[in-house]
Formats: C-alpha cells, structure tokens, sequence
C-alpha cells in the first residue's frame, strides 16, 4: 500500500488557516497515519479543526490542536538544572584540543537529554556545543548544537581532466571560480538562479521561512565569507576504491565550502531563542538550550533546518553545475557531505536498548561504516577525501577540517601579508581573495589532526588546492562570535 501524502493545498483547502499547523499537521499524519486511506485522514483532519479542544490532550493529535487553539501567555520557561556528572565521552587528539572546548563538551554531556558524544581533533570553542562537538540526544534538538549557518558542506566534482591544464589554461579556471559565485557575507545576485529548493511548501507554510525566501532567491549559488571557498586542485587516488568507484591516478577537482547563507543564520538565531525562552539553563550552558521533537517548536524548526540543509546542497550544485559547463566536462562523480547538520539515526543506547536519537554533528563529518566525505586543510594544506569505518566511540564521525589554532583576532595581529604571500609560493597556490585571518598559520596540522583519527576513517583520496578563491573584503575588527568558524 502506498505511504500517506498530503499536501498544503488539501489542507488549505478545508479550512486549515496558513501558517505552521499545515506543515505540523502533514508531518503528524504521514508519521502516524502513514497506511491510512487519505479519505479517513481528511475526514479526521477536519473534525480536529471544528473541535480542537476535544483532541488537546491526544499524545498524536494534539500537537495539532494545539495549533488551532488561541494561544495563551507564554510564562517564562522553567530552570533546568545540569546533571552532576553527565554522559561518558570520548575525545580524539585530546593533546590539541583547547580547554574551552572541553568545558563546553562537558556542559553538554550534563544535559538531561544528552545519551553519547564525542569531540574531534579539530574542535575549538564555539556557541553552545563546541566546533567539532558531535552529540546524540533523545526526543530532542539544539539549534546551537547544529550552529547559525545550517547545512554548511563540502562538496567535491572529480573530472577527468590532464592536470597540466590548472597550468596551461590557469587564466580559464581562475575566470570560472570569479564568475560562477559570490563571497561575503551580504553578496546577493542581481538575477536569482533557480532551482526546485525555491518552491518547497515550507516557505509558505512556516511564516519565519515566507520572510526570508526573497533574500533567500538572491543569494541562491552565493558562498559567503569566513573559511568558505571555491577552489581547483589536484586529487589523487592511490588505489580503486569499492564505494568511491574512481581508477588510481590524478585529476582536477573542483571543491566548494559553504552554508545556507542568510537563511539558516535567521532559522538558527529565531529558535535558539525560544528553546531559551522555554527552558533556562544555567551560565555556561544557556546556548544549549532544546526543542523537543514532539512539540510544535520542535517540529518547526526540523522542517526549517531540512530545509535550510537543502538550500545549501542547491547552492553547490549551482555552482559547480556552472563551472562544468563553462569548461566543458562533466564530472566522473561528486563526493559532498553537511558538517553542520542534526540527523535522526538508530543507536544502541548505554542500556542497551536501539533507539532512534537526535545526532548533532557541529563541525563534524559524518563517519558511518562506508560513508565518504570530504575533510579540507587549509588554503595551502591538502584535504582528503575519506571513507567511514563506523565507530561507535566516535558517535559515527570524524572531524570537519584541520580546525583553527588561532582565532581570527589573533590571526589578524599575527600574521604578516609576507607570511602569507611566502606560504602561497612555496605550495604553489594562487589565491583569489582571503585574508590573513584565513592564512594556514592560523590552523592546526591537517596531518596530525587525520593521524588522530586514523581509527575512523580510511582515507581514499587527497586533494592539493592550487587556485583558491575566498571573500575578499578587507578583514573586520573581529568580535567574539566572529572568530567562530563552523558556526
């Protein structure tokens, strides 16, 4: 029998007002009802609209109801203590880890919610849980455990190109990369791109989201600021790999690094502040603040951040999707993954039993047995493409990029403009944009960070950058939440 589907416009169609109860209430009933006959769930739906009080209490239905009842006050949420102790985790490359990461790790281990965890070898602080955090929870979501730019990825398109051609034809691929997207923070294009991501349901279904798709149009294909980038370089495959499908040898990759853009910051910043209006944690731990997946908040925010996660796939697609065609090959195969991202996955729990839990990966690749991935260096450094191993004491994950060691301030006082130019020639770099608070100095050791996880991932394949392109504005007096990467 075919799974229920509903759509906004059968809703509407009855009587259900626009706003969040359409998308809440088609989850609900595709969840719950997914074997029923449409005709039934109708039926059911509008008899939930002309009496909502009577389904109020209902543990399915009345996450609808609840909807279409008149909102009360909202009193302010109550405190939540820590727990004494908190969750057991593990910690790889613990010697290069700073201490404010390991504090924000253990606050959120103290969390009622908290199941398993885990830290990387590029973690530093963050908001929240650390950069490089990774943590299950149950029945619920930290918007801060995901971070402000939603969806933040790697992708990567192999081509079978003669290396030599990055030499040869370098002012081609250096005149893609300026064309094909936009950096900083506020770019928008004049003519918008298009892409089926645009006409989700969600933009009229939840109101936050009808807010921001304009701005969202503009900057579709846009790659922001920060540690972002676009760049060609060389990959090289030692041996064929099963999963990964390519024969030993080099060729030109094109590789991306960037978010949701404007969209998943405002989605990011809007529930974070009613998880924290709704339930108040104490000092450090504020920023970890939850939803639950069976509240209405809850559900809104996972529709918004699938979405924003989405978005942000589209956006690499349209960029590399334009470069191909601008040169003139179509890729042999991509290789992409999120590192900032929640995703619903089945776990054994410390008691033993297999649960279906929240895994936040914050800055964290997702490591699943035979997963690849992509984990970058720096402008200057390789980055590696990586196959899973599936190790549970990771909670299935390994670590985003070689991870800072300086932050941006620092970076900024630190670091000279002949630093930087030295570091580019000596590796054979070219770089389009970027600043000092960017150079490689101001990373760890891609190397030691991979050889500190060596128990997670196989690496299959190694990219070398050789043209870089990154936001080329003048760097900003840098304030505490902007020395964030990964956010």
């Amino acid at each position: 029998m075919a799974k229920l589907k509903l759509s906004g416009k059968e809703l509407r169609a009855i009587g259900y007002p626009q706003g969040p109860v359409i998308s809440i209430a088609m989850n609900v009933m595709e969840k719950n009802y997914k074997h029923e006959k449409k005709e039934d769930v109708m039926e059911l739906l509008k008899k939930i609209l002309s009496a909502p009080v009577e389904y109020e209490n209902d543990a399915v239905l009345g996450l609808i109801a609840q909807q279409l009842i008149p909102k009360k006050i909202v009193e302010t949420g109550e405190a939540i203590p820590l727990n004494s102790t908190g969750i057991q985790f593990n910690v790889f490359g613990s010697e290069h880890i700073e201490e404010g990461a390991m504090h924000q790790m253990h606050q959120a281990a103290k969390l009622p919610i908290s199941v398993a965890g885990a830290l990387m070898p590029d973690a530093h602080a963050g908001y929240g849980l650390p950069i490089g955090g990774v943590l299950a929870t149950e029945n619920a979501v930290i918007p801060y455990g995901v971070g402000v730019d939603i969806g933040c990825r790697m992708c990567l398109s192999v081509f079978p190109i003669n290396p030599k051609e990055l030499i040869q034809r370098e002012n081609l691929y250096t005149r893609e990369l300026q064309e094909a997207t936009l950096f900083g923070s506020g770019a928008v294009f004049d003519e918008a791109a298009d892409h089926e991501v645009m006409e989700r349901n969600e933009f009229d279904e939840l109101p936050l989201l009808k807010g921001l798709q304009t701005r969202a149009w503009k900057q579709l294909g846009s790659s922001g600021s920060g540690n972002h980038f676009a760049e060609f370089g060389l990959i090289e495959i030692g041996e064929k790999d099963a999963i990964l499908g390519i024969d030993a040898g080099v060729y030109v990759g094109l590789l991306t690094h960037s978010g949701s853009r404007a969209l998943g910051a405002n989605i990011a910043n809007h529930y974070t502040k009613i998880a924290k209006e709704k339930r108040r944690l104490p000092g450090d731990a504020v920023n970890l603040a939850w939803l639950q997946m069976d509240e209405p908040e809850g559900i809104e925010y996972w529709l918004a951040m699938n979405l924003a996660g989405d978005y942000a796939s589209a956006c690499h697609h349209i960029i590399h999707e334009k470069i191909a065609r601008a040169i003139g090959e179509r890729p042999i195969t991509m290789v992409e993954n999120h590192h900032n991202f929640a995703w619903k996955e089945m776990m054994v729990t410390p008691d033993g039993k297999v649960k279906e839990l929240i895994v936040h990966r914050k800055g964290a690749t997702p490591a699943g047995k035979d997963v690849l991935g992509i984990i970058p260096g720096s402008m200057t450094a390789p980055g590696f493409i990586v196959k899973g191993k599936g190790e549970e004491a990771s909670v299935f994950s390994a670590s985003h990029g070689a991870g800072r060691k300086m932050s941006r301030t620092r970076a900024l006082a630190a670091i000279t403009q002949k630093d930087l130019k030295e570091q580019l020639q000596r590796h054979g770099v070219k770089l389009l944009g970027g600043g000092l608070d960017e150079a490689p100095h101001a990373y760890k050791d891609i190397e030691v960070v991979m050889k500190s996880q060596s128990a997670l991932v196989d690496i299959v394949g190694k990219f070398t950058p050789k043209i870089v392109r990154m936001d080329g504005t003048a760097p900003k007096k840098w304030k505490v939440k902007n020395q964030l990467d990964g956010e």
